[in-house]
């Protein structure tokens, strides 16, 4: 009867560990919420593995957060409808891809970056390259996919340089046509992370008087666009929603620019921008760049500062190339074509509504899609047992827009 009451005692304390690490409150508009609550507990689970072995010393967190990438990965694959090859662009390690179907004349291309907070992920992933498969199938286009280096081997700008310069070597005319592309046609895209890159890239071709040919558009999917205010209403709201709780979103973007802990816990506390940079403010603050319906009743408070001493230590975080919101309105003027979405139930989404709106101040065409029933990362959920209709639905609208605008 012991050894009975003990297996018992076991089966309800390992039904209770599960029911707790399961059980994540899903908003009630979620489509599937069970499925989200899957995939939900097994982020937090690899999560809790990697602090675990951080703590004991075995790897870095980050390190241990490498293994989803690693499981994920997938071959480059060519298939009937696309030449898929891993390859270099000035010595970048990228992923091209080649569409079979003949053209009328010159095609369009994406220059893709894939998200996973500067630290994670890979254009291997079998969800990036399932996108970017899609991409050029579903637009006879030409992708390429760049595998940019991550923290916390490679800190900022390593991750923005590497792809500035991929973006730089393709745009050359030489390379376009060598690729049949149309040099009118050409779009830098990403997701999360990779949305940063993107808009800060985009924001650097403008000043770069050695690239001729022009951007067509920017596609930015769910971006971090700014790294001075950390408790903006969506990081607020969204502070434990699925796939990037705050805390997370804290990790990755303090990796970005250090191992050192000091900058991760000032940011966690909103205190890492010293005083001196208080001019910054005025490009992100919410009360005037954020629709009624999104401020929810929240009242602006005032900046609390910072000591000096990590913005001089680790001045990546106050660079607009990791914080494409830094820039004046007179910077924006000449950005190209935006597609722009964001998810209610993200951290990042006042990021992105900030960015549209200041975009189209500028006099820049933006189209803004906000799904108010997905959550960040929704749109890699896209095959297996994780596959999510919300997923598929964000992929078509995507698409449909590239394929209307470039």
């Amino acid at each position: 009867a012991a050894d009975m009451r003990a297996r018992l005692l076991c089966v309800c304390l390992t039904a209770a560990l599960l029911a707790y690490y399961i059980y994540t409150p899903i908003p009630e508009d979620v489509e599937e919420p069970w499925k989200v609550m899957l995939i939900s507990a097994a982020f937090r689970a690899v999560r809790d593995l990697a602090v675990v072995a951080d703590r004991l010393g075995l790897m870095h967190y980050m390190e241990g957060l490498m293994l989803i990438t690693d499981t994920d990965y997938v071959p480059p694959t060519s298939d009937e409808n696309v030449t898929v090859t891993d390859t270099e662009f000035s010595n970048i390690a990228v992923r091209l891809y080649l569409p079979r179907k003949p053209s009328d004349g010159l095609r369009r291309a994406v220059v893709f970056f894939h998200g996973g907070g500067w630290c994670l992920g890979q254009a291997g992933m079998k969800s990036y390259d399932h996108l970017t498969r899609w991409t050029s199938n579903m637009l006879n286009a030409v992708v390429v996919s760049v595998n940019y280096r991550l923290a916390p081997q490679y800190h900022f700008p390593t991750q923005f340089e590497d792809v500035y310069l991929v973006t730089k070597f393709f745009l050359q005319r030489s390379v376009l046509s060598q690729y049949g592309v149309d040099p009118d046609r050409v779009c830098v895209a990403g997701d999360s992370a990779g949305g940063n890159l993107a808009a800060a890239v985009a924001q650097q071709l403008l000043e770069d008087s050695e690239v001729e040919t022009k951007l067509k558009a920017q596609a930015l999917i769910y971006p971090a666009l700014q790294t001075i205010d950390l408790n903006l209403p969506s990081f607020q709201e969204n502070a434990n929603k699925p796939i990037l709780p705050r805390s997370l979103m804290i990790d990755f973007l303090s990796e970005y620019f250090t191992s050192d802990p000091s900058l991760r816990e000032a940011m966690a506390s909103n205190r890492h921008v010293p005083l001196e940079a208080s001019h910054l403010f005025q490009f992100v603050n919410w009360s005037n760049l954020l629709p009624e319906e999104m401020k929810k009743g929240r009242v602006y408070t005032s900046p609390v500062y910072g000591s000096p001493e990590l913005a001089q230590k680790y001045p990546g975080f106050l660079d607009a190339r990791a914080a494409p919101l830094l820039v004046s309105d007179a910077q924006l003027r000449g950005l190209p074509l935006t597609y722009i979405l964001t998810c209610e139930h993200d951290v990042l989404r006042d990021d992105g509504v900030m960015y549209a709106v200041r975009l189209r101040a500028a006099g820049v065409p933006v189209t803004h899609d906000h799904a108010r029933d997905a959550f960040h990362g929704a749109m890699t959920f896209l095959l297996g047992p994780t596959e999510l209709a919300v997923g598929h639905r964000l992929l078509n609208r995507y698409i449909e827009w590239l394929n209307e605008n470039l």
